[in-house]
């Protein structure tokens, strides 16, 4: 079992970049990055309400826990 970042699905289905996530959430770029990028090894709550306010989805949709 393991679990990955689907936020580059979700920019993608919205035609977002990395800049468009910094400028309508205020996370660093970095962390957008890193989660784009699903090198992320933890992720606070924040971060995750930022997220799912503005992909107006649930915490599910970003992260994904699944079967290799």
């Amino acid at each position: 079992m393991a679990i990955r970042c689907r936020l580059s699905v979700l920019m993608g289905e919205k035609r977002y970049n990395i800049q468009d996530v910094y400028e309508k959430t205020g996370l660093s770029r970095g962390t957008i990055s890193n989660l784009y990028h699903d090198k992320m090894q933890r992720i606070d709550y924040e971060t995750l309400n930022k997220l799912c306010e503005l992909f107006e989805c649930s915490v599910g949709d970003i992260i994904e826990h699944y079967s290799e």
